[in-house]
C-alpha cells in the first residue's frame, strides 16, 4: 500500500523504471534534494527542520484541544557521537520548561539527510513527536515521567508523522509526502529485518543488503540501523506495532462517537494519559469514549 501511493508520485518526477526501492535509491542522489556536505549544508540542513516545527506547532490548535508549548531547540549531535549515532533523536526539556527540549541531529555527513526526509523526521523527533510527547509527560506526577514503553513512546513518534500528513505538511510538496511515506515504510521494513536477523538467521550483510534495496534508504543509515537491531532485538518492532494500534484505537473512537468524535479530544487522551503499555492505552481510549457518549 504505501508503495502504491509512492509510485505516482516518482513517475511524476520522472523515475518510472525500476522498482519503489530502486527508484528511492535513486532519488537519494537526486543533486535537488541532497545538501553540500560542509557546513553551508549543515545550515540549510536544521534551518529546513525548524521551519517544519515552526509550520507544526502553529497546527496545534487544530489537533489538541490543549496543546502544550512545544518548546524545543535544534542542536547538532557532538562530533565525538556522531558515528555511533542514528539521523537524529530529540526529546522533552526539563521538567519546570527552563531547559527546552531538543532536537539532536547527526550532521557528521549531510548524506544522511535529503530535502525530503528532513520534514517527517522534524514531526517524529520534535512536534508533534517526542519533544512535545514528553512536555505532556512532565505534567504528570514524577514517577509517570521516568517510565518509558517503547511501543506507545516510538507509535507516538510515527503517529506524529502521520498528523504532518494529515494537517497539511505536504499540500504542495509531493516529494515532502515521498519522504513521509518512505518514513512509514521504513518501520515496516524494521518488521522483516528483525525477524529476518533473529528468527531466519539472517547475516548483518543480507540484512542491509534487504534493507537498502527495498526502501531505497542510504547505505550509511541502514548499516547503523541494522547494528542496533542486532545487538537490541525487538525494539525496532515497537514503532510500527505502536502506530499501527494508536491509529487502530483512533478508528475504534470513531466509529464509537461518530458525531461526536472529534481529533482534538481523542490526541488529547492519547498523549494526556502518558507513556503507557498498549494495553493501558485501549483503556484510556475506552474511557476517553465513555465520556465522550455522555456528552449531550
Amino acid at each position: 500500500m504505501l508503495h502504491g501511493r509512492m509510485d505516482p508520485i516518482l513517475r511524476s518526477l520522472g523515475y518510472t523504471s525500476g522498482t519503489v526501492g530502486e527508484r528511492m535509491t535513486a532519488l537519494g542522489k537526486d543533486p535537488r534534494f541532497t545538501f553540500p556536505n560542509d557546513d553551508k549544508g549543515r545550515a540549510e540542513i536544521i534551518a529546513l527542520m525548524q521551519s517544519k516545527v515552526d509550520y507544526m506547532r502553529a497546527q496545534a490548535p487544530r489537533a489538541f484541544r490543549n496543546p502544550v508549548k512545544g518548546n524545543l531547540e535544534i542542536r547538532r549531535l557532538p562530533p565525538a557521537e556522531e558515528a555511533g549515532a542514528p539521523g537524529a533523536y530529540g526529546g522533552a526539556g526539563s521538567i519546570d520548561g527552563s531547559i527546552p527540549g531538543k532536537i539532536w541531529i547527526n550532521l557528521g555527513t549531510t548524506e544522511l539527510h535529503s530535502r525530503y526526509s528532513l520534514p517527517t523526521l522534524a514531526f517524529h523527533e520534535g512536534i508533534f513527536g517526542h519533544v512535545w510527547q514528553g512536555e505532556y509527560a512532565n505534567r504528570l506526577p514524577l514517577i509517570r515521567t521516568l517510565l518509558a514503553f517503547n511501543a506507545y513512546s516510538e507509535g507516538w513518534a510515527l503517529y506524529a508523522e502521520t498528523l504532518g500528513d494529515e494537517l497539511g505538511a505536504y499540500d504542495g510538496d509531493p516529494v515532502g509526502q515521498l519522504g513521509y511515506l518512505q518514513s512509514i515504510a521504513f518501520r515496516a521494513c524494521r518488521l522483516v529485518v528483525d525477524t529476518g536477523l533473529h528468527a531466519k538467521r539472517w547475516t548483518r550483510e543480507q540484512a542491509i543488503d534487504w534493507f537498502a534495496n527495498t526502501n531505497g534508504s542510504g547505505r550509511a543509515e541502514v548499516t547503523s540501523e541494522v547494528d542496533r537491531y542486532c545487538s537490541w532485538p525487538g525494539q525496532a518492532c515497537g514503532y510500527k506495532i505502536g502506530h499501527s494500534e494508536i491509529l487502530s484505537q483512533r478508528e475504534r473512537a470513531k466509529a464509537a462517537l461518530g458525531a461526536k468524535y472529534d481529533l482534538r479530544d481523542y490526541n488529547d487522551a492519547v498523549v494526556g494519559g502518558g507513556n503507557v503499555p498498549l494495553d493501558v492505552l485501549t483503556q484510556n481510549v475506552e474511557r476517553y469514549i465513555a465520556a465522550g457518549k455522555a456528552l449531550r
